[in-house]
C-alpha cells in the first residue's frame, strides 16, 4: 500500500506535468499491452520516473493507456482511473498514442497485435524474443515500409544493455563471435550443482521452489529460451535473418555433478552457452553445455545473472553482465527503447540506425559438424590395461591429438577417464566417439562437451 500511495501522490501532487504543458514541452503518449509481472513494472517505472526522463531527453513520456483480459486482480501498484481497459484494439488504433509496448508473449496474438499497431503509424517495443526469432524478419520488414521503429533491448539479456552495446557501441567494429550466457534459470542449477554437490532433478526442484524455474521447466533447461536469444543476437550481428531453427540446441539436462566435479579439477566450469561466430564468411549458431575456464569472466558468472562476451576487430574484447530477467531488470530495458524511440520521434528521425542491414558477404549457416573447437570428454571404462591404448589410437587415425588424460582410481569395475583434445573438427570428434562408444570396454555413452576460450 506505501508503494501505491507514493505512485498515486507522485501522479496527482507533481507540478512537472503543469510545467510541462506551460513550456510546450512534447509528450509521447504510450500505451502497454500485456499487465502481467512485467507490464506492471514497466507501469510503475513509468509512472514513477516520468519526470526522470523528461529531464533528461526533453520529451515527456505519458502513460496513456494498458490493456489486459484481466483488469480486475491487483498488480500491487496504483493506476490512475480508467487507464486499464481490456481492449487491445484501443491503443492500437488510437491515433493519440505513438508507442506501443508488447508484453503478452507468445507468437500468434503478440505477432497480429504488433503488426496492427505498426500498420497504424505505432513505433513498438517488445521483450518478445520467441516473436522476434520466429517472425523477425516480417516484423522489421513491416517497420521499414511504414517508417517506424521497434524496440527489442528487453529481448536479450533482460536489463542488460547488451543489444544497444552491440548495435551502437560496436557499429564500427567487424563482430567476429558472441558467447552469452543468457537463462538465468539453466545459470541458477549449474551453479548450486557445483556449489552444493547436487543433481540436476534435486537442484531443479530448488530452483522452482524458489520462482526460477517454471513447473514444466523445457523451455530454460533445454536451452529454448537461449536459442531465441541466439537468433536474435545472431541476426543484429550478422545482418542476415536466422529463427530458432537455425540454432543447433542442447539443453542442460545430461550434465552431471561427475562432470562438473571432473571440469573444476581441470581449472574449467559448465556453462549454457549461446555461440555466435563467423567462419568463412559462413556464421555459426548454438546452444549447448560448455566449458569455460574459472579464470575467464564468463567463468564467474554465477546464479541467475547473465552475460554477453563480445570480440571485435577493432575494440577487441568486452563483456556485458547483469540480470537477465525479472520484473525491475525487463522494466529498465523497456524504459531505454522508450527513450531512443522517443527522442527519434521529437527529432523526426524513424529508423535513425536500422538494426538489421542485409549483408552480402555471409554464405549462411556452418554445419555443426564442420564446427573446429577443443572437446571434453568423460568416458566410462573398464580398469583394465590396453583402453587407452585404444581409445587414443582411435582419435589419433583421424587427426585428434590429446591435451590431457586423467583417470580416477576406484574400487569400482569401471572408472571415469576424462579426455580433453587439442583443435578437432566436430565431425572427426563425432565419428571417434561412435567407434569408441563401440568398444568392448567402454560401460556407457560418452559425454562431449566443447571447450569455449573467452580470456
Amino acid at each position: 500500500m506505501e508503494q501505491a500511495y507514493s505512485l498515486q501522490t507522485h501522479y496527482q501532487e507533481s507540478t512537472f506535468v503543469e510545467k510541462a504543458q506551460k513550456h510546450s514541452m512534447e509528450k509521447i503518449k504510450i500505451g502497454i499491452i500485456g499487465f502481467g509481472t512485467v507490464g506492471a513494472g514497466v507501469a510503475e517505472a513509468l509512472l514513477k520516473n516520468d519526470k526522470l526522463i523528461a529531464k533528461r531527453t526533453g520529451f515527456l513520456p505519458v502513460l496513456a493507456q494498458i490493456a489486459d483480459l484481466d483488469t480486475t486482480t491487483d498488480r500491487g501498484i496504483w493506476l490512475p482511473e480508467g487507464l486499464l481497459i481490456n481492449d487491445a484494439t484501443k491503443i492500437t488504433d488510437n491515433p493519440d498514442i505513438q508507442i506501443v509496448i508488447e508484453l503478452v508473449g507468445g507468437t500468434t496474438f503478440a505477432k497480429d497485435i504488433i503488426l496492427r499497431a505498426i500498420r497504424n503509424g505505432k513505433s513498438i517495443v517488445t521483450a518478445n524474443k520467441a516473436l522476434l526469432a520466429t517472425y523477425g524478419e516480417l516484423l522489421f520488414d513491416e517497420a521499414r515500409r511504414h517508417n517506424v521503429d521497434i524496440g527489442f533491448e528487453a529481448s536479450v539479456g533482460g536489463g542488460i544493455p547488451c543489444i544497444k552495446a552491440i548495435r551502437e557501441g560496436l557499429a564500427g567494429n567487424h563482430v567476429k563471435s558472441i558467447l552469452g550466457i543468457l537463462n538465468g534459470t539453466c545459470n541458477y542449477i549449474l551453479t548450486k550443482m557445483e556449489t552444493d554437490k547436487a543433481d540436476f532433478a534435486d537442484v531443479l526442484k530448488v530452483a522452482q521452489a524458489a520462482g526460477y524455474a517454471e513447473a514444466n521447466p523445457a523451455l530454460d533447461v533445454d536451452g529454448i529460451d537461449t536459442a531465441h536469444k541466439a537468433a536474435v543476437l545472431a541476426s543484429l550481428v550478422f545482418g542476415k535473418w536466422f529463427t530458432a531453427k537455425d540454432v543447433k540446441t542442447q539443453g542442460i539436462r545430461n550434465v552431471t555433478t561427475t562432470d562438473i566435479e571432473c571440469a573444476a579439477e581441470l581449472g574449467y566450469r559448465i556453462k549454457l552457452l549461446a555461440i555466435i561466430k563467423e567462419a568463412n564468411c559462413s556464421v555459426q549458431i548454438g546452444v549447448h553445455p560448455a566449458l569455460v575456464s574459472v579464470k575467464s569472466l564468463l567463468g564467474n558468472v554465477n546464479d541467475v545473472f547473465n552475460a554477453v562476451w563480445a570480440d571485435a576487430d577493432v575494440v577487441g574484447k568486452t563483456m556485458y553482465y547483469g540480470r537477465g530477467a525479472g520484473r525491475q531488470a525487463t522494466s529498465s530495458a523497456v524504459l531505454s527503447d522508450i527513450v531512443d524511440i522517443g527522442l527519434n520521434i521529437i527529432n523526426k528521425c524513424a529508423r535513425r540506425l536500422p538494426p538489421f542491414p542485409l549483408y552480402d558477404e555471409y554464405n549462411g549457416l556452418l554445419d555443426d559438424q564442420a564446427i573446429v573447437s577443443r572437446f571434453y570428454s568423460r568416458l566410462q571404462v573398464q580398469d583394465k590395461p590396453g583402453v587407452l591404448a585404444k581409445v587414443s589410437g582411435s582419435l589419433g587415425k583421424r587427426g585428434i591429438s590429446l591435451a590431457s588424460v586423467t583417470q580416477k582410481e576406484t574400487d569400482a569395475k569401471s572408472i571415469p577417464m576424462i579426455l580433453l583434445t587439442h583443435l578437432a573438427e566436430g565431425e572427426a570428434v563425432a565419428k571417434a566417439m561412435e567407434e569408441i562408444s563401440a568398444m568392448a570396454e567402454i560401460a556407457a555413452a560418452p559425454v562431449v562437451f566443447r571447450i569455449e576460450d573467452a580470456t
